[in-house]
């Protein structure tokens, strides 16, 4: 996959086929817009081209207000590369790419990746304040040689399946209900550092991910799930929080391979997904609680994934 951060595209690249968009947690919304971008892009003889953006447009707009992202850049890519993206554009959106008027942005992003057919979500909108829109598209497409279509929305139940309601499961602790509008179950992937190493000295030896990973963290509590490093799939407890029983430290994930102690994790880029939530976060008196709650949910982890 050939990617860029702006849309000068090389001479002996193909014609394109364009999506828009955000694209945050590549969920089964996404994964529809992509299929159709891609099954167009076969049939047609041109490259499936993604055209997306750095930072989510509040950054900008209304500093502040912006969500958390779903996933992490790197994510992103190897989800868009794995739906068959064969271009993937990642534009800084600044005041100056904010300011643009539709056509404006069209001129200058849809133009030169020589686009033939662009879609769009449900709902889409661009171009200063907003204001550009299908319509919009579909009026300048034909002076411009290209075809504009809007993909409808996927609804889980009679739920719009969107990055907000995601963020809602994740907050709750739902990473299932996350997993079934996500398409698959959702994941954080980061490097493993040195912590107090307080795990391994009560018997349940923990990868800490550095926090800076990417992947938004659930909901406080404990999490069945899978740790996968060099290629490895593990049977993993994932604990998310404060680890407050303890001492006051920043909200990190940490992770627990069921029935490994002798791992050496350390500097690794790991990915923790998530399965099932096994209970929420709670605050323990003694050291004794905490090592019997601690065996009581990889007993129930192991239960869950069934190992």
């Amino acid at each position: 996959m050939l990617k860029l951060t702006n849309s000068s595209l090389p001479a002996d690249f193909a014609d394109t086929a364009v999506a828009i968009g955000k694209f945050d947690g590549v969920h089964l919304g996404h994964r529809q817009l992509l299929h159709e971008l891609v099954h167009a892009s076969e049939e047609g003889g041109v490259a499936a081209a993604v055209l997306t953006f750095d930072r989510h447009p509040d950054a900008i707009l209304r500093p502040g207000s912006e969500p958390e992202p779903l996933i992490g850049p790197n994510q992103k890519q190897r989800l868009l590369e794995q739906a068959g993206v064969d271009l993937l554009v990642t534009l800084p959106f600044d005041q100056a790419l904010a300011a643009l008027s539709p056509e404006q942005f069209v001129m200058d992003y849809l133009v030169p990746l020589r686009a033939r057919l662009v879609l769009v979500g449900q709902g889409f909108r661009f171009g200063h304040k907003g204001s550009g829109n299908i319509h919009t598209l579909q009026e300048l497409g034909p002076r411009l040689g290209f075809v504009a279509r809007e993909i409808p929305t996927v609804e889980f139940g009679s739920v719009r399946v969107s990055s907000t309601e995601i963020r809602s499961a994740l907050a709750a602790g739902d990473v299932t209900r996350a997993s079934v509008m996500l398409g698959r179950n959702h994941q954080t992937e980061g490097m493993v550092e040195h912590g107090r190493k307080i795990g391994r000295q009560i018997g349940f030896p923990t990868a800490n991910l550095a926090r800076n990973s990417e992947g938004l963290l659930p909901a406080d509590g404990v999490y069945a799930g899978w740790l996968y490093a060099n290629g490895i799939r593990y049977p993993a407890a994932h604990s998310v929080g404060t680890n407050d029983s303890i001492e006051a430290v920043p909200r990190l994930l940490e992770s627990h391979v069921i029935g490994r102690d002798d791992l050496d994790l350390y500097d690794l880029v790991v990915t923790c997904e998530y399965v099932e939530q096994v209970r929420p976060w709670a605050k323990f008196e003694s050291m004794d609680q905490l090592i019997a709650q601690i065996a009581a949910d990889v007993q129930a982890c192991k239960e869950i994934l069934g190992e």
